[in-house]
């Protein structure tokens, strides 16, 4: 039966760490009667942590997608990470998602990793709603975290949903269930059925003020929202129930709000109306603006798709599971249908790609019972038979091609140095790595033939610990682990005219060329670098012999610094005069001397190394700020901010990665194991000079 577009919703689930993404999919699962047992993180039963560095850690690593249907609508949910280092899967769910469910714990409320899902999300014009989770938890402040959402996310949030009582059951006024401020009617769940049974009241007489004060809170913004409902407002008339969702509805859809409910996934508390929530306020693909690329063989022409099953097919490759029966490719279907045993195009890789299988998705596998013959518009599947195409990679109908924007993803900050413990593992090892880049955007494996080492990096720490427990756990290879390694970067400091010269013999010939080229720092030092032909047009060279210096310049910067050979970056080469001779001054002589121009400069300039620096953020009580504090700036940081949230501390600081190793451990030990700690990516600094002697020395 094909779906009604109208009725499908694409949602992820998205927040920091430990908020309990995954317990609030696992609790849609099991009230949708997908499943017939609640899995529990703490017990490695849950569906969509189910592979065992996930089990073991008690935290989501990889993305997983789910189907279920509640009520009339069709929903393909994916549950993502929440911790920074693989924060390439959230990446990559969110641009091929519809709307989004942000998560909060309301004890811990906006957190560091909240807010880069948060950007995230804005950079990809997702529109979201709010559950605030984890009410029954000590220290559980709805308020706060609401309070919170505006000047930190720069979030609009509208409360649909009041919690009764907050904390656990030993508190005076424990959580107990919610009041729904669009019917105004409290909501209790059956423990007895993990709460599947909702028993529906009216709101009791002691809570009936402070609830009719919020649903005026809630009404304010639908006013905003409608001309209709002000107009009835101004009438003193009510608003209808059915006004008060869409104007709240298009307030999501449009991104000026979101609206609020709140929880406890654990015990089955608010997640029902929250699965509702899901249908009634976030889009269809229909809902989504249509999708745009450009046209392969015209980059200049644009082209639109919109979801619907008659336009030609286009879809977006977003995750590759490599397996031994093919490698399995998730593709959200943007436009057209998709058919078993069909060709499409790869237009990023300029290839023809069989589509053997199409599957549905459930977790990180495929559906047992779910293999179809069509997939249609807005849909996301499963694939098997393509062997060009890697992530971010458009697939589309080989009459009508068009190539959508692929996804962007963050630069690695760490390496570790591996090697074979035999030479018969030596070729495993090679085909497990390439396996891994393939299923990781944001893992690199560089062999140096040298050494006969390889060069591993990827996005933190427990990413690396990650890939190392897969080759040697999953794939059981004897592998030789080095210590992890900071991914510098070079840069200059100031700025040089120089003079690349070539004026030698090679094979009895005279060879003569002279390039002037000025080198300047950028204004951001992490920025690509930029490489300008500047000549004019009287320059008596040949456009072959023109285009062998630039590409020669080209090369060499991307082929890293003179300090170590370290990626560069924050630099502008503008070429802007050259000399030759009658003879001898051919494409190689340029090329000689446009790699002395780039040497000569980036010397002249004063070549300097960049190091990586993490935002870290603290959650620590009171009584310990003193001894974290202080091991922070031991580390070269700087204290950016610091707040109370209830009854802890929460401390911003800007930290060298080099410091930073280990530094999870150090903050259990510093605080008797009662303060928390994430990290993300901030920028590049200038190292120490100590540090860049010694990659001169």
């Amino acid at each position: 039966m094909a779906t009604d577009i109208s009725k499908l919703r694409n949602i992820g689930i998205i927040a920091h760490i430990d908020a309990g993404k995954t317990t609030v999919t696992e609790r849609m699962l099991y009230l949708s009667g997908a499943k017939h047992r609640v899995g529990r993180v703490d017990h490695g039963t849950t569906d969509t942590d189910d592979d065992p560095e996930e089990q073991e850690r008690g935290i989501t690593i990889f993305s997983a997608c789910v189907k279920y249907r509640w009520k009339d609508f069709d929903i393909n949910l994916l549950d993502t990470p929440g911790h920074v280092d693989f924060t390439a899967e959230v990446e990559r769910c969110l641009r091929v998602l519809d709307g989004a469910v942000t998560v909060f714990s309301a004890r811990e409320g906006v957190e560091a990793q909240s807010e880069t899902v948060w950007r995230q999300a804005d950079r990809y014009e997702v529109p979201r709603i709010v559950f605030i989770n984890k009410m029954d938890r000590e220290g559980a402040n709805f308020e706060s975290v609401l309070n919170d959402i505006g000047p930190r996310l720069g979030g609009n949030p509208v409360a649909i949903e009041l919690p009764v009582g907050q904390g656990p059951p030993h508190v005076s006024d424990p959580f107990r269930g919610v009041i729904d401020l669009i019917d105004m009617k409290m909501l209790e769940f059956d423990p007895e059925t993990e709460g599947k049974q909702v028993n529906e009241t009216e709101v009791p007489d002691e809570l009936r003020d402070d609830a009719m004060l919020w649903r005026e809170q809630m009404l304010d913004a639908v006013y905003d929202l409608s001309e209709d409902a002000a107009a009835l407002a101004l009438e003193d008339k009510e608003v209808p129930r059915e006004m008060i969702v869409s104007a709240l509805r298009a307030g999501v859809l449009d991104r000026k709000i979101q609206v609020v409910l709140c929880g406890s996934a654990l015990h089955g508390i608010g997640v029902q109306p929250l699965m509702t929530a899901v249908g009634n306020f976030l889009p269809s693909p229909l809902d989504r603006p249509p999708v745009e690329g450009v046209d392969p063989k015209d980059r200049e022409k644009t082209l639109v798709r919109r979801p619907d099953p008659k336009e030609p097919f286009c879809g977006l490759v977003f995750k590759i599971l490599p397996a031994k029966t093919g490698d399995n490719y998730w593709i959200r279907v943007y436009s057209g249908q998709l058919k078993q045993n069909s060709r499409v195009q790869c237009p990023n890789r300029d290839k023809k790609e069989n589509i053997a299988q199409i599957w549905q998705i459930h977790a990180t596998k495929k559906d047992r019972d779910g293999q179809v013959e069509t997939v249609g518009a807005g849909d996301i599947a499963c694939v098997i038979g393509p062997r060009f195409a890697i992530t971010g990679d458009t697939v589309c109908d080989t009459q009508n091609a068009i190539e959508l924007p692929s996804i962007k993803f963050a630069e690695t900050v760490i390496s570790m140095a591996i090697e074979s413990e035999s030479t018969g593992d030596k070729k495993k090892l090679e085909e497990t790595l390439d396996m891994l880049r393939r299923q990781d955007p944001t893992f690199r494996a560089v062999e140096n033939e040298e050494t006969g080492q390889t060069l591993i990096s990827g996005m933190g720490e427990l990413h690396l610990e990650v890939i190392q427990h897969r080759l040697t756990r999953d794939f059981g290879l004897n592998v030789k682990f080095y210590k992890p390694r900071v991914n510098y970067r070079e840069t200059i400091g100031g700025s040089a005219d120089v003079v690349g010269v070539c004026n030698r013999q090679l094979g009895g010939q005279q060879m003569f060329a002279r390039l002037s080229v000025k080198v300047s720092a950028l204004e951001e030092s992490s920025a690509p670098v930029q490489v300008f032909d500047r000549l004019p047009p009287e320059t008596p060279l040949s456009n072959t012999v023109r285009q062998a210096a630039m590409d020669e310049i080209r090369e060499r910067a991307a082929g890293g610094g003179l300090l170590a050979g370290f990626p560069l970056s924050g630099v502008r080469i503008e070429v802007y005069a050259a000399e030759a001779a009658e003879e001898g001054s051919d494409e190689v002589a340029f090329r000689i001397a446009a790699g002395d121009a780039f040497d000569r400069g980036l010397e002249a300039a004063g070549p300097v190394l960049l190091e990586p620096v993490m935002r870290v953020e603290l959650t620590t009580p009171e009584e310990y700020m003193g001894e974290l504090v202080g091991d922070l700036q031991q580390r070269r940081a700087i204290i950016a901010a610091t707040e109370s949230r209830g009854q802890m501390t929460v401390i911003t600081a800007h930290a060298p990665l080099k410091e930073l190793f280990g530094y999870s451990g150090s903050v259990r030990s510093l605080s008797q194991g009662r303060a928390g700690s994430s990290m993300e990516p901030l920028n590049y600094q200038p190292a120490p000079q100590a540090d860049a002697d010694s990659f001169t020395m």
